[in-house]
């Protein structure tokens, strides 16, 4: 039995520049961290006892003897595409909600494929499974989604992630030097709303008019001033960034937010945060507030009807917390 342990992100700048089809013609960039929040993936051979070859355990319980018939898709897709033989258990359990802008899909796709190249005495590791995560997601199951979620939760740490032609990727480690400052004045709010991230995507990311490849210029700049931000300990400013950033995000497609996220935002500003934005593609899940640490409490009290998740930076990706067919 192997038990893999992968964390979700956080995307503070550049979401929108790590789409292939953007990337491979312009170049890409962004700033992301991971948390310590995780999914967890559990597998196992099976016995040949069972009336089931696959069991696979989520919000469902599917037990079936073929492949083809397993409903959930990344399981069914990653079977497929390692051409697995031999009977499976596999179970999913995760801190945070699916479909809510911390990277989830992305997530479950590298803890599942760590877990299965453990089984298959590979054991991927770094690059190379969010390489091996990128492919299947992009081109086994042919999802409208970039890469910078696959790279951030295969390595971990906070990064700013370089995207080049020919699906080339460079990995700049931030110093931790101010960023659990930083850490402390963020604020994670889930906002009840789930989406289909690639949905939300494909609204934008094959119908770039000029003036919105501008917009994608402006908020791969935002990811160079931000980090120098960081390193300068000027976290007021990040903030504001983060708040021109979401005005600059929100101008790829009217699906990018909504009446309810607007008002929540714009109530959040008028109450102590300076800055934030919708994780992920946009359309709901969890909104990420930067307000300063003497306007907390007042915020709080104004939201304490709000779902607020505390966490923090965390700094390991992808890995095995329990195996026990080590040699």
């Amino acid at each position: 039995m192997i038990i893999s342990k992968t964390p979700y992100r956080i995307s503070f700048f550049g979401g929108g520049s790590d789409y292939p089809s953007w990337y491979n013609r312009n170049g890409g960039k962004v700033l992301s961290t991971t948390i310590d929040k995780h999914i967890y993936i559990t597998c196992r051979f099976l016995p040949n006892f069972f009336n089931h070859k696959f069991r696979i355990v989520w919000s469902k319980i599917e037990q079936v003897r073929d492949i083809k018939k397993i409903k959930h898709p990344a399981v069914k897709g990653l079977l497929k595409y390692l051409k697995v033989k031999k009977g499976l258990e596999i179970h999913y359990d995760g801190d945070l909600p699916a479909k809510s802008g911390m990277g989830s899909s992305s997530c479950f796709s590298v803890g599942l494929l760590k877990a299965l190249s453990i089984l298959n005495n590979e054991n991927l590791n770094g690059l190379k499974l969010a390489k091996s995560a990128i492919n299947f997601e992009q081109k086994i199951m042919h999802e409208t989604v970039g890469s910078q979620d696959q790279i951030a939760t295969s390595i971990g740490g906070f990064n700013k992630i370089s995207f080049n032609k020919g699906n080339k990727f460079k990995i700049k480690k931030i110093p931790k030097k101010n960023l659990n400052k930083l850490n402390s004045n963020l604020l994670l709010l889930y906002t009840g709303i789930q989406r289909q991230a690639h949905n939300i995507a494909k609204s934008y990311v094959k119908k770039l008019s000029t003036q919105k490849e501008r917009n994608v210029y402006k908020i791969m700049d935002f990811v160079d001033i931000a980090e120098r931000l960081i390193s300068e300990n000027d976290l007021n400013n990040f903030g504001e960034l983060m708040n021109e950033a979401w005005h600059e995000k929100k101008l790829l497609s009217k699906n990018i937010s909504n009446k309810k996220i607007d008002d929540l935002y714009n109530y959040s500003l008028e109450n102590g945060a300076i800055g934030g934005k919708l994780l992920g593609a946009g359309g709901g899940g969890f909104l990420l507030l930067y307000v300063p640490k003497k306007n907390r409490l007042r915020l709080l009290k104004k939201i304490k009807k709000m779902v607020q998740i505390p966490f923090q930076f965390s700094y390991e990706g992808s890995h095995e917390i329990f195996n026990t067919i080590r040699k």
